[in-house]
């Protein structure tokens, strides 16, 4: 597989296309919706997390923290790419995700470069900069707010112009799934992330409440679903709830208490769960607009 491709880590990408395509279904049925800016959110969403990606591979490589790992291969660390060329990598995707959010920004409000600009720094600071808020167990925050409310909100307004209820919740659901992907993650690296000084969420609370965390935030994505669906006047969003039966592996591993390497499995099991459910709620949403 290519080296770039490895990096920029598919598995994650997940997390970039289910707030667009919830936020893109809360549109459905506003006045003047502008289905192309779809597209451009897309991009910012993907490119930021591609960006984030090869980021958090330069800075843990240049740290020493990736020196040790059980997960996939890292550029740096791995020495199938210099940092220097990482860095370069992560800076480019920024760009590209910088130039779709002005796009954006231009058509609809300025306010939205404010918006793309923490998303950039927050991007940058997870594990860059001389004090890494991912260091510090803030990640899960991160990832809530930023691939969660701020990524399906903002694609709900960047089509029409409003913010809805409807893209707050979807939005929290988004950000629950997207958080089970980091807890999962970073269950598996508490060894290795508690010796290097890594001192992430799961590592703070420890493997057992990690793993209680790991199955609460599933649980809630699916009650936010139900939420949408009863309060929300989107009755078609609980067709999402299929996508249960595919977290039932992923969670009965965690539960289980699978270590290590046997977490790797898990963590592309998890990002089929955020996938499924992110899609077939968005479908559920948008027939119900």
């Amino acid at each position: 597989m290519n080296r770039w491709l490895i990096g920029a880590r598919p598995r994650t990408l997940p997390a970039a296309v289910v707030p667009v395509a919830l936020g893109a279904a809360a549109a459905v049925g506003e006045a003047h919706p502008v289905w192309w800016r779809v597209g451009a959110a897309l991009v910012v969403s993907l490119a930021l997390q591609v960006g984030v990606n090869y980021a958090n591979d330069y800075s843990d490589g240049v740290r020493g923290t990736d020196a040790q790992r059980v997960g996939p291969t890292r550029l740096v660390a791995g020495g199938l790419a210099s940092a220097r060329a990482v860095k370069r990598a992560a800076l480019a995707s920024f760009a590209v995700a910088a130039v779709a959010g002005l796009v954006l920004a231009a058509t609809t409000s300025w306010w939205l470069l404010a918006v793309g600009a923490a998303a950039l720094l927050a991007g940058w600071g997870y594990t860059g900069g001389p004090k890494p808020y991912g260091y510090f167990g803030l990640g899960e925050l991160f990832v809530f707010v930023f691939f969660g409310l701020v990524a399906t909100v903002g694609s709900t307004f960047v089509v029409s112009e409003r913010i809805t209820a409807v893209s707050w919740l979807a939005g929290s659901a988004a950000g629950c799934l997207a958080c089970a992907l980091l807890v999962v993650n970073n269950l598996r690296d508490i060894p290795t992330d508690g010796v290097v000084g890594k001192r992430t969420l799961a590592v703070r609370i420890g493997d057992r409440w990690t793993r209680v965390l790991y199955v609460a935030l599933l649980s809630a994505a699916f009650a936010i679903v139900v939420a949408i669906a009863v309060c929300g006047g989107r009755p078609w969003a609980a067709i999402a709830l299929v996508a249960s039966a595919v977290a039932v592996v992923p969670a009965r591993a965690v539960i289980g208490g699978a270590r290590g390497g046997a977490l790797i499995p898990v963590l592309g099991a998890t990002g089929r769960v955020q996938l499924a459910t992110g899609l077939l709620a968005a479908v559920g949403i948008a027939i119900g607009g």
